[in-house]
């Protein structure tokens, strides 16, 4: 398995930990952390597949500026910089509003749109090649 794809695999396995149902000590916040890292996983892949090395980071305009640099990216894929939020502000008890579950279900809507985006980056360039 190469390197970019043991990201995307990760990035999966968050995915499916953000969607666990809710209980009693899990708190949407933490399902958006999930979320988040998702997203995060998945550009750190595509940036892999580009021959770049991932910056140390868990802002995800970041990743998506440096993206920009191999291809175009959709206005919903831009939209997972707003995840940022969830990587480290809310990880923790503080002072934050409570996420709400219409927050939580954008915050799945927007990694899953993330993650079949980069996928289909990869295959349509396995295709080309």
């Amino acid at each position: 398995m190469a390197r970019y794809e043991e990201w995307i695999e990760r990035a999966k396995g968050s995915l499916e930990l953000a969607q666990v149902k809710i209980t009693r000590h899990i708190y949407y916040e933490d399902l958006c952390y999930q979320s988040q890292q998702a997203a995060e996983k998945a550009l750190k892949g595509l940036l892999i597949y580009y021959g770049v090395e991932p910056a140390f980071t868990h802002n995800i305009e970041i990743l998506l500026k440096e993206i920009k640099k191999f291809t175009d990216i959709p206005e919903n894929i831009k939209e997972a910089a707003q995840l940022t939020n969830y990587a480290v502000q809310t990880r923790y008890p503080g002072e934050y509003d409570e996420i709400t579950k219409e927050e939580y279900e954008e915050s799945i809507k927007i990694a899953k749109n993330c993650l079949h985006w980069i996928e289909n980056k990869i295959n349509d360039g396995a295709e080309r090649r």
